[in-house]
Parts: structure tokens; sequence; C-alpha cells
């Protein structure tokens, strides 16, 4: 009897610890996204609410980190490193420079006008790509240029979204 629950006990363990934790925080952050969109309805799937989407997303999310979590009692796969502090502030502070020069902005003495997709793509894909360790700065160019020139296709054109391009150069 003995045997057997050592089996048990060898079964559980935890084989990869970076899968373990990722699920657990994609647990976590579908419990918030449930909890912050609990007063929001939902709807019906003929007639949604404002809060089927996030509620979608939410259980989605859920269902995966808990897939993940198992798989990691399952499978061998990485140990947990430590945090990339790199890459947290290059992808955050792209993303932030990102919304701040699309359409420009006013801070006391500084003042930055629009300026566009044009400008900001390239700012968001070299500021985010900077978080790799072993970023190739050609490969970067060329691919924020492509980036950019898909996304201004796509969103400018494709969906006609009102995103300007480069105000400060076509006035658009």
């Amino acid at each position: 009897m003995s045997l057997n629950r050592i089996e048990a006990a060898r079964s559980l363990r935890i084989r990869s610890t970076q899968d373990f934790a990722a699920g657990l925080f994609m647990l976590a952050l579908a419990l918030l996204a449930l909890f912050l969109s609990r007063d929001l309805p939902s709807g019906t799937l003929r007639q949604m609410g404002p809060g089927m989407l996030p509620k979608a997303f939410a259980t989605i999310c859920a269902v995966l980190g808990l897939l993940l979590s198992v798989n990691s009692l399952r499978y061998n796969g990485e140990k947990l490193t430590a945090l990339s502090w790199r890459g947290i502030f290059f992808v955050l502070g792209a993303a932030c420079l990102f919304g701040l020069t699309i359409r420009g902005f006013d801070i006391g003495s500084l003042k930055v006008p629009p300026l566009g997709m044009l400008v900001s793509g390239p700012i968001v894909v070299i500021c985010s790509g900077l978080a790799a360790p072993d970023v190739r700065i050609k490969e970067l160019l060329i691919f924020a240029a492509a980036m950019t020139i898909g996304c201004a296709l796509l969103f400018k054109y494709a969906l006609g979204l009102p995103i300007p391009l480069a105000p400060w150069l076509l006035g658009i």
C-alpha cells in the first residue's frame, strides 16, 4: 500500500516549474478579469452585451491556464528562471511610447506633435525588439519597416480606422 502512495506522489510532482507558474498566472489573470467584469451584462449570443467578450476571454484564459498547470505535472520542461526586467521594461516602454507618439502629447513645457503610424510604428517595434538579448539591429530595422507598412495597410486602408499615418508630413 505504501508503494502505491509513493507512486502517486511521484506522479503529482511538478516537472516544469515554468509552465506551472505560467498556468497559475493565467488562472489569476482570468479570475481578476471575471471579477472586474462581474457587473457587465453578458446578454445572449443573438444580442451580445458588453460583458460577453471579457468573460469569454477570461474563461478561455482560465481553461488554458488550467491545462498548462496540469501538463506541468505530466511533462518535463523548463525550470522557473528569474524575471526578465529587461523584457518588461522595453515591451511596456514600447507600448507607452506608441501611445504617446501616435497622437502626440503636451505635458507642461514638453510638447510632442502627433507623429502618426509611420513614425510610431517603427518606434514600438524597435523598442520592443531591444528586449531580446541577442537582437540584430539590421533585421530589427527591416522587421520594423515591414510591420509598419503592414499595419498601415491593414488598419488605415483595409479596415478604414481613423489612425493618422503622418500628420506632420501628409496631413493624414
